[in-house]
């Protein structure tokens, strides 16, 4: 990737490496067992999929059928609702400023941080930063294990340029260019695996090794390693031509790529897409290939922090920890190995543990504390499903010699009842026995849920309002509000534990990368609504300057906006005070952190020369009007005249930002040669 050295490795160094990756899944062989079921067992409660009795897998059955008389086992909704209220919370702190990360700086180089500004939104859109972010939200919140990757890459993408040819109208036309950005991608915690002697959160500084594996196909995997800048030429056939084992549900390969069973309406078409032969479906078969393509790859992405003369890689600096990034192929076939020259020499995962209290992977998470209450909440609703199956299907006692057991169980409620010969001319009422129908429990057992949620509610620091429900109460509006701020002590906690383990070392990665590896180019901006020109050189000069605001340290709190605000009023309050202060740029630059530009409305030099002197001049004019005396007298020549002071009107009047922008811009861009 951009920013890094490709290293030609040796087979011996290869070889190495392998063996170095298959430690690391030995040593991870127990762990990873155990954060599976763990992990499986939680997005089965959260999925309302625990609860699979037969009764109720027949009346879901019945169900489908149309029959509605048959009641289903209901999973109580705790745990959903308390992960989805804590998530909703940290995407609203963190997610729903514009653009998501603003760069600031002092009055010299808010222009550099301008330019940073804008290639940071640039890329978080190509990027989808948003919905990688929130689905890292989720996976804390869920299993208190979210890791991110954030990297520097490459991708092929398209351009349109307006083609004009001879006697044709002139057209568009898409031309193959590189863009290069910084990416952030969520990774799946089934398929993750780190250096779990160290807590998660450090893992990016103090980690020996992170890394995931995903499924691709052969399509995605030819264009993956296509789109690779450089790769392990000799080991792409043989990478084409690796096994490995099918996508388990078991944890007995935990290698392999895992996918948990959660959901058993679509689990088994899930499973059974995976492993479908899609050249002998399109006719191909294997004689007519090159290569003997497999129906899907495993693909591993490995960052190791070794040193590279253990690995007999001849690089300076062999005996100083330094950084690989390694994908694998089936996990047996390195197909590319770059060393990371990165200025912030970290393994570039970051993990989000929003539980965090010293006690490292043993933590529980929210969804974890709220499940024994689901659970038992969910008995006491089972309770009720069962007593009012009893009410419509209650068991009697009845003699087989009158009356026929089929019919006696026949499902149909309206069905006619005949009796044996046996019981012609007996009474009838001894042949069958009711027993007797009670159900005391159902109000209490109602009554018993609602605290059981409530009682996972205070467990996690939420309630009610929090999770979108309306509750009726007798407080007023600044009542409640100051209520509800301080119920939110918990999310706020965990927004700050977010901004440490994340969101700090993740911002000074995103400077750095842009810093270090960021060509000219030209990128729209949307807030300032123009071009803004990417001087690579003006943002080095200005890296010590920068800061990274985001949704919980606002570009207000960086800069002390408030304070900065109220000493203006003051300044422009007070001619002796504002004599020691240009008041224009100063509200310039204020409202510029606000992301509001002024300085196209700034008066030149030249043109703040000229109003001087003709104001002067104007002043003096009318003095001699009212005393009546020749202007010579006072020494006043001739009018004052813009180009004396080399200030033009007509070039230098200001426009608003974006005014004469009539298209949009392309984007990024170097092209392909």
């Amino acid at each position: 990737m951009a920013g890094s050295i490709f290293v030609p490795i040796r087979k011996k160094s290869q070889d190495s490496f392998i063996e170095y990756y298959n430690g690391i899944q030995n040593f991870q062989n127990i762990s990873r067992d155990t954060m599976r079921e763990r992990y499986q067992y939680i997005d089965r409660t959260y999925q309302r999929e625990v609860l699979r009795t037969v009764a109720s897998e027949k009346a879901k059955a019945a169900n489908k059928r149309g029959d509605s008389s048959k009641y289903q086992d209901i999973t109580v909704p705790i745990v959903m609702p308390q992960v989805e209220s804590a998530v909703t919370y940290q995407t609203s702190v963190f997610l729903q400023e514009y653009p998501l990360f603003s760069a600031v700086a002092g009055p010299e180089y808010m222009d550099a941080a301008l330019q940073l500004t804008t290639a940071l939104e640039e890329q978080s859109i190509r990027g989808t930063w948003k919905r990688e972010l929130m689905m890292s939200f989720r996976d804390g919140a869920k299993y208190n294990f979210a890791p991110m990757e954030v990297c520097w890459e490459e991708q092929v993408t398209a351009a349109v340029e307006t083609v004009n040819r001879e006697g044709q109208a002139p057209t568009g036309e898409a031309k193959k260019v590189i863009w290069s950005g910084n990416k952030l991608t969520r990774w799946d915690p089934y398929n993750t695996f780190v250096d779990t002697r160290v807590p998660a959160s450090e893992v990016y500084k103090r980690g020996e090794f992170a890394g995931r594996t995903q499924i691709m196909s052969r399509i995605e995997l030819k264009g993956f390693i296509a789109a690779l800048p450089e790769k392990i030429l000799a080991n792409i056939v043989p990478a084409f031509n690796s096994s490995t084992a099918s996508p388990t549900t078991s944890n007995t390969n935990t290698q392999g790529y895992f996918i948990p069973e959660i959901n058993s309406d679509v689990f088994s078409e899930i499973s059974n897409s995976l492993n479908f032969d899609w050249g002998s479906w399109a006719g191909m078969n294997k004689a007519s290939r090159n290569m003997d393509y497999k129906d899907s790859y495993e693909l591993t992405t490995l960052y190791a922090r070794i040193l590279p003369e253990e690995f007999d890689l001849r690089i300076p600096g062999g005996q100083t920890p330094q950084v690989y990034k390694l994908h694998i192929v089936n996990h047996s076939v390195i197909i590319y190995a770059e060393l990371q020259t990165n200025a912030h020499n970290m393994i570039p995962v970051f993990i989000g543990e929003p539980q965090e209290d010293g006690m490292g992977y043993q933590t529980k998470s929210l969804a974890t504390n709220g499940t024994p209450f689901q659970e038992l909440a969910t008995s006491h609703m089972s309770a009720n499903t069962a007593s009012r199956r009893k009410a419509i299907s209650d068991k009697v006692l009845f003699d087989p010699s009158r009356i026929l057991s089929a019919h006696i169980n026949n499902d149909n409620p309206s069905a006619k009842v005949p009796v044996r010969p046996a019981a012609y001319g007996s009474d009838i009422k001894r042949a069958v026995y009711p027993f007797p129908y009670r159900d005391d429990q159902s109000s209490t057992n109602m009554q018993q849920i609602q605290a059981i949620i409530q009682m996972g509610n205070q467990l996690v620091g939420q309630n009610a309002v929090n999770q979108g429900q309306f509750i009726k109460g007798n407080k007023t509006n600044s009542q409640f509000d100051d209520v509800m701020d301080n119920s939110n002590g918990r999310d706020q906690m965990t927004s700050l534990l977010y901004e440490s383990q994340i969101f700090t070392p993740m911002k000074e990665i995103l400077k750095l990368n842009i810093l270090q590896y960021q060509g000219g180019t030209t990128i729209y901006n949307k807030e300032e609504q123009k071009q803004i020109e990417i001087d690579p050189v003006a943002l080095r000069k200005a890296v010590m300057s920068f800061k990274l605001t985001d949704g919980l340290t606002p570009a207000s709190k960086l800069l002390k906006s408030e304070a900065f605000a109220s000493a203006v009023q003051v300044i422009g309050s007070s001619p002796e005070v504002a004599g020691s202060y240009n008041l224009g740029p100063m509200i310039s630059y204020l409202f510029k952190t606000q992301g509001a530009d002024l300085s196209a409305f700034e008066k030149s030099p030249e043109q703040t020369a000229y109003e001087q002197a003709l104001g002067s001049w104007q002043g003096m004019m009318q003095l001699a009007i009212e005393k009546q005396i020749d202007p010579k007298v006072l020494g006043l020549g001739e009018q004052p005249l813009p180009e004396q002071f080399g200030y033009d009107p007509a070039k230098n009047n200001p426009q608003p930002p974006g005014g004469d922008q009539q298209q949009d811009p392309q984007q990024a861009t170097q092209p392909i040669a």
